[in-house]
């Protein structure tokens, strides 16, 4: 029988990869957006048959009762989510909306789980859980143990995993709570709600590291103007990776009640990222930069440990960063052109 499956935050930069992933793996996908993120776009599955999208609101909680009730599992992705800057411009309301948003999305789900077909419910939590531990690699089970996170997009993403297990405590609720590591790829554009931020000469495109600096050099900012000086550590994972990784959660049995770390298992600092990025724009010019004032919850070390979730799922992210690259300023050369970014 094929699956049907809800996702929220359906016009968004991680759906973007996994929508395409479910759709080739022939699940139904119905998606719910309110557009508030980008503004309206289009996406190149609009049009797939097996594919049926919702303007609408997930905090709407009838509608998300009316939707998620003959579907057998919801991937919550839908959030008030941006780069760096954004967690201290929006501070209250990435609180706030996102606890609106996370508490429909479940009320929903208890529902269909009690009246209809609903088997699972997906949710896409964040590295961010971990902003304040000291183990690295940092594995699943961490975030209970660490203190909480200091910004509140961290403590809010942390609550969601509180919902899933709480509503599998009272409610028996089926869960798999998703980790992502600083996803990238194609298809993010500017917040709506953000306001313009520069660095140096050029104003940022998301507050995002790999966009932004692929912008600038490509609008030729030498030297480089980074945050800070450049030691903060990352996991950059290919948006293709991570879609995979999200459906094998969904698929694997042995995930039912767990939580993974999806990320690839390299560790790249961002002066590594900048001088990558820099040399395969600008060959034959010397790597020259600069460090401007951080921000707070600018994180130094996002390192996870990957293994549980190629234990239990066989799960591994392959993707290059280096390829992933190549992708992403070839877009972005093309949104400068047309005015986008």
């Amino acid at each position: 029988m094929t699956q049907k499956i809800l996702v929220t935050g359906a016009a968004g930069f991680v759906s973007g990869y996994l929508i395409p992933e479910l759709l080739e793996n022939n699940y139904q996908v119905v998606g719910i957006d309110n557009y508030s993120k980008y503004g309206k776009v289009s996406k190149s599955f609009d049009d797939h048959p097996n594919y049926h999208f919702v303007e609408g609101d997930v905090k709407d909680t009838a509608l998300m009762y009316d939707l998620a009730a003959d579907c057998h599992q919801i991937v919550a992705i839908a959030a008030m989510i941006g780069g760096i800057s954004y967690f201290h411009e929006f501070a209250y309301d990435l609180l706030a909306e996102n606890e609106r948003i996370t508490a429909s999305t479940f009320d929903a789900a208890i529902n269909a789980f009690q009246h209809g077909r609903l088997n699972k419910i997906n949710v896409v939590s964040s590295s961010m859980v971990f902003e304040s531990t000291t183990t690295y690699p940092t594995p699943e089970g961490e975030e209970r143990r660490c203190p909480p996170p200091l910004s509140s997009y961290g403590f809010q993403k942390l609550a969601t995993e509180y919902f899933a297990r709480a509503a599998y405590d009272q409610y028996a609720l089926p869960y798999t709570i998703i980790r992502p590591f600083n996803c990238i790829g194609v298809g993010e554009r500017r917040s709506c709600q953000e306001k313009a931020i520069y660095s140096g000469n050029v104003k940022l495109a998301m507050s995002h590291v790999v966009p932004d600096l692929i912008q600038k050099i490509l609008k030729g900012q030498d030297p480089l103007h980074l945050l800070g000086e450049g030691n903060q550590i990352r996991h950059y994972t290919y948006g293709g990776d991570l879609a995979t990784g999200i459906r094998l959660c969904m698929e694997n049995e042995a995930a039912l009640n767990q939580d993974f770390n999806l990320s690839t298992a390299k560790s790249t600092s961002v002066i590594e990222l900048a001088e990558i990025i820099w040399k395969k724009i600008n060959p034959n010019k010397p790597f020259q930069w600069v460090a401007d004032k951080p921000y707070q919850y600018d994180v130094q070390k996002r390192v996870p440990s990957t293994q549980k979730a190629y234990s239990v799922l066989g799960f591994k992210a392959n993707t290059p960063l280096e390829s992933t690259l190549d992708e992403i300023i070839t877009w972005i050369q093309e949104q400068i052109r047309v005015g986008t970014i």
